[in-house]
């Protein structure tokens, strides 16, 4: 790991260090390994917190943060070096390699943690900790509580306070440095080339795992993997917005909505397009998705500081609304198809989501009841869509079944805004383009 990344995770550390304040302790579990039958395992995926203050993409390790501590302020439990168990599966770091590669203070076996870990809480008035993200942690850390509470007439001093530490750290995580967002900006790019593979191999008659399998191969070439299980839905599978199966076939005349993004470094990109399967939109396709890229290009224009969150979707909903009532889709008046909410029989969710280290990143979207302000660093998609189901015969059978959602990756700057996935095609005539291509 270069130096510089070191000294990443360490600024972070001192900023949510700072934030907590002395007479407080942060602790924060590694993600447990999952099994996913009898004896194999589910690939490794590092708790997104815990990578984001040290950079250790091992299991069993628990990170103590300290604030004033003389002898060392940023602990690493972790497991040792045990040659045997590498052979199996892989090299370990081991607590010595552990403060030099990771720039920690100070590290330990994990098998100490019970003797050591309770000595760290004794005298800290407030535990930043995640209560109830997993439950055996949790009980390992009532349980050191505990014995400090067992040696007060000895003169201990256990904590006092339990606070969720993600009011702290969600808030330093929102916040996107320039490191970040070199990342997540490779994340994007490795994502364009895969959507754009996946759009020229398509073919009618393929399966949906075919174009999975497009999608993924570039990920992995490119050293990124899935950053979430790709959605990769043709003809009326487009409309169940969290579809897994991908198995049907795509058909003529058919769309294909794939949603799918890289990880990269931690770092997740998401992106949705669909497109003809072959090649060609139909009239009712055309209609639909130019309108849903008029439905994000007006979220679009709201992306810039000091303006509401939720300005965005305000706008895509409105636009929205017009053109399925243009279309006949929708009957009434505007003002009221929005107040009584009838578009959502065709728009169903919201029009975007935080993003970072978790493709739904953390964050809060609203502060003390009102739609928090956009401000420089803020990364977030803006995904409208329309979804016809196949069964509603209150519209005219050349809608039924048709599922669009166009979604890109928007960083908020200090001028306004940049689309870390600009470069990928989104019109009509765009896709049709580099399908012919």
């Amino acid at each position: 790991m270069p130096v510089s990344d070191r000294k990443h995770f360490a600024r972070r550390r001192q900023q949510l260090m700072q934030a907590a304040g002395e007479g407080s302790i942060l602790i924060l579990p590694a993600a447990p390994e999952r099994v996913r039958s009898r004896d194999t395992y589910y690939p490794y995926r590092q708790d997104s917190d815990f990578w984001y203050l040290t950079g250790c993409d091992e299991p069993e390790a628990v990170l103590a943060l300290v604030p004033g501590r003389k002898h060392g302020e940023a602990i690493l439990f972790c497991r040792e070096r045990d040659l045997e168990r590498e052979a199996w599966d892989g090299a370990r770091l081991g607590p010595e390699r552990a403060i030099a590669v990771l720039g920690l203070d100070d590290a330990y076996p994990i098998a100490d943690i019970d003797d050591i870990l309770p000595g760290l809480l004794e005298g800290r008035r407030r535990v930043h900790y995640h209560l109830g993200r997993d439950a055996d942690f949790d009980l390992k850390l009532i349980g050191w509580i505990n014995r400090v509470r067992a040696q007060v007439r000895q003169g201990a001093q256990p904590p006092q306070e339990f606070l969720e530490l993600g009011h702290l750290l969600d808030e330093l995580r929102l916040f996107k440095s320039a490191d970040e967002l070199r990342l997540m900006q490779h994340a994007a790019e490795i994502s364009v080339e895969a959507h754009r593979a996946a759009m020229r191999a398509a073919r009618v008659g393929m399966h949906e795992f075919e174009l999975q399998a497009e999608l993924e191969y570039v990920f992995r070439k490119h050293g990124a993997q899935p950053a979430y299980a790709s959605i990769v839905g043709s003809g009326a599978n487009a409309c169940v917005l969290h579809y897994r199966d991908n198995a049907a076939k795509c058909r003529d005349g058919e769309l294909v909505l794939i949603d799918a993004g890289a990880e990269y470094a931690g770092y997740a990109a998401d992106i949705t397009r669909t497109f003809p399967a072959n090649g060609r939109f139909s009239k009712p396709q055309r209609a639909l998705h130019t309108l849903v890229c008029a439905a994000q290009a007006a979220a679009l224009a709201q992306a810039r500081p000091g303006v509401p969150y939720e300005a965005g979707h305000d706008a895509a909903v409105a636009t929205l609304a017009e053109g399925l009532l243009s279309l006949g889709l929708l009957k009434g008046r505007l003002e009221k198809v929005i107040a009584n909410g009838d578009y959502k029989r065709f728009y169903r969710h919201k029009t975007g989501h935080w993003l970072g280290l978790d493709v739904h990143d953390v964050g809060e979207y609203r502060i003390d009841g009102a739609s928090r302000l956009l401000e420089p660093g803020m990364v977030f998609t803006i995904e409208p869509g329309v979804y016809i189901p196949p069964d509603d015969t209150s519209v005219a059978a050349q809608w039924r079944g048709i599922g669009i959602r166009i979604e890109d990756d928007v960083l908020i700057t200090r001028e306004g805004h940049r689309v870390l996935t600009a470069a990928l095609e989104r019109s009509a005539e765009d896709v049709e383009g580099l399908m012919a291509g």
